[in-house]
C-alpha cells in the first residue's frame, strides 16, 4: 500500500509486519510513529528496537524470541527493527517459521530505508508493504493543501504545487516549508498568495537548475540569468553549476533520444514515472539536436576547468554565449 493508505489501514486494527520500506525519510518516519502510537502500550515493557545491522546470521534468534514473547498486560508486543537485510538462506533458516505462523500478540515493524539483494521481504508470508518512496507531485499538493487547510491557512492547489516544486517532492521538505508558512501566517485570515510561497520557500538547487532549462526552452536569456548568479552567488562555485547543468542536460538528452516507456525510463534516470514524463516533455521542447550539442560543449568547458585550461568565470560565460547567442 501507499504510505497515504496507512492511516485508514490502521483504523481497521493491527496487522502482523509493516515492511516501511522507501528514501522518503519523512514517510517511513511517521508511519512509524502512527503504528507505535497505535498499537503501543506501556512502551516499557512492550516495546523493543533493534538495528538491523546487528542482526547477522545467528544473531536473528534476538529478534525472533522478541516477537514470540508475550506482553505485559497489554494486547500487543511490537518489535522495532531498522535497516533489516538478511539473505534469502538466512530467511530460510532463522525468520520463515515465525513469519509464517506469526504469533496474534506481536507487531514487527521493518524500517529500511531501501531495497537489497537477499531475502525479498515485502513478498514474504505476514509481510504488509507500505510503499515511503518519495511521492509524485499530486500527492504531496494535497498533503500540503490539507495540512494548510487544518491549520486554518487557506490557499490554491496552485500555490500548493509550487511548494511541492519547490521541495522536489522531498516531504522531509516539505513539511519543513509549511510549517513555516504556517508560522508565517498565524492569525492572517488572507490567501497565501504565489508571491509569499516564492518569498518563504527555499528552493532546492535541483529545482533552479530545472528552471534554468525552462529558461532555454523559452529562450529566456534574463530568467536564465538571474537564476544562474543566485545560485552562483549562494554556493560561489561555477564548477559546481556547469557540472549540475551537464547532468540535468544529460538527462533531458536521453529522455528525448529514447523510446522506452516513461516507466521504464524513470527506473534508468531514477526517478519518479510522473518526473520522467515531465523530463521528456522539457527535452521535446528544447530538441534532440540543441540538447546534443550543450551536452558536448558543457563537457568540454568542465574538462577545461579540472584541467587548468580555462577559469570557471570564463568557461560559464562562454556556455552562456552557446547556449543562448550562437
Amino acid at each position: 500500500m501507499k504510505f497515504t493508505e496507512l492511516k485508514n489501514d490502521i483504523a481497521e486494527g493491527a496487522r502482523s509486519i509493516y515492511l516501511l520500506e522507501g528514501e522518503d525519510a519523512y514517510f517511513r518516519m511517521k508511519g512509524e510513529e502512527m503504528l507505535t502510537r497505535a498499537f503501543v502500550q506501556m512502551p516499557e515493557l512492550n516495546y523493543t528496537s533493534f538495528d538491523g545491522e546487528t542482526l547477522k546470521g545467528g544473531a536473528l534468534t534476538s529478534l525472533v524470541s522478541a516477537v514470540e514473547s508475550f506482553p505485559f498486560m497489554a494486547e500487543r508486543r511490537v518489535i522495532k527493527v531498522t535497516g533489516l537485510y538478511p539473505s534469502e538462506s538466512e530467511y530460510e533458516k532463522y525468520l520463515k517459521k515465525t513469519f509464517e505462523n506469526f504469533p496474534p500478540t506481536s507487531v514487527l515493524i521493518i524500517v529500511n530505508a531501501e531495497s537489497r539483494k537477499g531475502a525479498d521481504l515485502k513478498r514474504k508470508h505476514s509481510v504488509t508493504y507500505v510503499d515511503c518512496g518519495k511521492a509524485d507531485e499530486e500527492t504531496v499538493t494535497k498533503w500540503v493543501y490539507l495540512t494548510l487547510k487544518r491549520a486554518g491557512v487557506t490557499a490554491s492547489v496552485e500555490t500548493c504545487a509550487l511548494v511541492a516544486r519547490y521541495c522536489l517532492c522531498n516531504m522531509s521538505r516539505v513539511a519543513l516549508e509549511t510549517e513555516k508558512i504556517i508560522d508565517y501566517k498565524g492569525n492572517d485570515k488572507s490567501e497565501l498568495t504565489k508571491d509569499e510561497a516564492e518569498a518563504l520557500v527555499y528552493k532546492e538547487a535541483d529545482y533552479r537548475i530545472y528552471e534554468m532549462t525552462n529558461a532555454v526552452a523559452r529562450r529566456d536569456f534574463g530568467k536564465f540569468l538571474s537564476v544562474q548568479s543566485e545560485l552562483c552567488r549562494k554556493n560561489g562555485d561555477e564548477t559546481a553549476l556547469l557540472s549540475g547543468l551537464f547532468s540535468y542536460f544529460k538527462n533531458l538528452l536521453t529522455a528525448v533520444a529514447s523510446d522506452m516507456s516513461d516507466a521504464e525510463l524513470a527506473k534508468l534516470l531514477k526517478m519518479k514515472e510522473y518526473g520522467a514524463k515531465k523530463t521528456r516533455e522539457q527535452a521535446r521542447a528544447i530538441g534532440y539536436g540543441r540538447l546534443k550539442n550543450y551536452v558536448t560543449y558543457l563537457y568540454s568547458a568542465v574538462s577545461d576547468i579540472k584541467s587548468g585550461i580555462t577559469a570557471p568565470w570564463i568557461a560559464l560565460e562562454k556556455v552562456n554565449n552557446k547556449i543562448f547567442f550562437e
